[in-house]
């Protein structure tokens, strides 16, 4: 079974930066697309940013040109750095591993979460 464990989440100030990691029990190169979603209270769940295996990029668009998606091959391990933090960025950060398809092909494993909390 496929394992992803985030860390690097905290509290920090509006204007701030953190940066999270997600490092995967095997290869990225295993998956097609590795990716953040996140999801504040009373919201669902919703995606941040996604990196396809080919190093292609998306980006929700309230975090476009504050945050950027990266990846560690040789330590297996996907990254979100956040830059200009704002208070409406606050919720818990799951990291995700997909086929990148869509129905009945499809395929997710996700991490337990990494709470970010940002101050106002």
């Amino acid at each position: 079974q496929v394992q992803l464990v985030e860390s690097g989440g905290g509290l920090v100030q509006a204007g701030g930066s953190l940066r999270l990691s997600c490092a995967a029990s095997g290869s990225i190169f295993s998956f097609n697309a590795m990716g953040w979603y996140r999801q504040a209270p009373g919201k669902q769940r919703e995606l941040v940013a996604v990196m396809t295996r080919g190093g292609n990029t998306n980006y929700a668009n309230p975090v476009k040109g504050r945050f950027t998606i990266s990846r560690d091959n040789a330590k297996n391990t996907v990254y979100l750095q956040m830059n200009s933090l704002k208070p409406e960025d606050t919720a818990v950060y799951y990291c995700n591993c997909n086929n990148n398809l869509l129905g009945a092909l499809r395929y997710d494993y996700w991490g337990q979460g990494t709470q970010v909390t940002v101050s106002s």
